[in-house]
């Protein structure tokens, strides 16, 4: 497995340096709101918390999947698991393809030590879908879940990346039949996502319709995985592949707005390309419960615990800010706030 901790360690190298983003934007700039010149409300007392997983976060983020070498995950991990449990937000790990082969030693960072530093905030364990018809099924699941304490299991899709990786996983028949399975069988709540290139409205209202507990749009507009994947090719041939698919798919802003018309009742994650608490807002609005942000962070979690609570606590005053400008004392206002034809 060493040679995808290597892989993974490269598309943080990508990530970091700015490389691997879509062409197209998310789609927030066309969304703008109605200023409120007279809001009759306390900025400090806004209510920011949202219900997720059963529990009740502070703010409404996750931060997103992220992954790399098992050296650089422990330090990232780490400061992530910290920050979440500082701020009450939501914390997804990345893909645990290695700790699961592996076992403990594959990957420091995937242990209970991950709980034990975020007590008090829902943990989500990561397995792509691809791996569901390559051998693992619903121990691996139970593995990924128990290894972290998590709370939940993301199932993440990503077809794109996979076409574009040279050494991707392209045999996806029957991988549908394998997810739904799974969804069944598991005991424990299972969240799809897709890994930006966003989801359709039908595909959403099939997965929830599988027994998804929650849908995470991941959409066009923040990281680009099948350009990341470009970006560490070796061949001129799967560098060109890849760079036709630079404003491929679903913009953030369009996707949570097709799933939750799909999905009234579900749990939309809004993420993709989420800038700031501004974007937060404008996902909350069109549709989102909880928004996820992972490539905006990185940076950030590459340093520190305290620089990671930093750069969400900017999220949050701007998301603040956001529901005092438009009169909403809370997340539930922000959801009907007028927006400017």
């Amino acid at each position: 497995m060493a040679d995808i901790s290597d892989r993974k360690d490269q598309h943080l190298d990508v990530v970091l340096s700015g490389a691997g983003r879509h062409a197209r934007p998310a789609g927030f700039d066309a969304v703008r709101f109605v200023h409120e010149a007279l809001p009759d409300l306390d900025h400090d007392k806004i209510d920011l918390g949202a219900d997720f997983l059963g529990y009740r976060l502070k703010a409404p983020f996750l931060i997103s999947a992220m992954t790399g070498g098992p050296g650089r995950a422990e330090a990232i991990n780490t400061h992530l698991a910290e920050a979440a449990q500082q701020l009450g937000i939501a914390l997804a790990v990345g893909s645990q393809r290695v700790a699961i082969a592996e076992g403990e030693g594959g990957s420091a960072s995937l242990t209970r030590r991950l709980r034990d530093r975020a007590p008090d905030t829902p943990i989500l364990a990561n397995v792509g879908a691809a791996q569901l018809t390559r051998g693992f099924g619903l121990d691996e699941a139970r593995r990924a879940i128990d290894m972290i304490g998590a709370d939940a299991l993301i199932v993440h899709l990503n077809p794109l990346q996979e076409s574009c990786q040279p050494e991707g996983d392209r045999d996806w028949w029957g991988v549908g039949a394998a997810l739904e399975a799974l969804i069944r069988k598991l005991d424990t709540p299972v969240v799809v996502k897709e890994t930006g290139a966003g989801l359709s409205g039908a595909t959403a209202r099939r997965l929830i319709d599988m027994g998804a507990a929650a849908i995470d749009v991941a959409g066009a507009g923040g990281s680009n995985t099948g350009l990341i994947e470009g970006e560490r090719a070796e061949q001129e041939t799967d560098r060109a592949h890849a760079a036709a698919f630079a404003d491929w798919g679903v913009s953030t802003a369009q996707a949570i707005v097709d799933v939750r018309r799909a999905c009234p009742r579900a749990v939309v994650i809004g993420s993709g390309g989420i800038a700031n608490g501004v974007d937060a807002a404008k996902a909350i609005r069109l549709g989102a419960d909880v928004v996820g942000q992972a490539a905006g962070v990185l940076a950030a979690a590459t340093v520190s615990t305290e620089a990671v609570v930093a750069h969400f606590q900017l999220m949050i005053r701007q998301l603040r800010t956001v529901c005092f400008c438009t009169g909403s004392a809370n997340l539930v206002a922000l959801k009907r706030a007028a927006l400017q034809p």
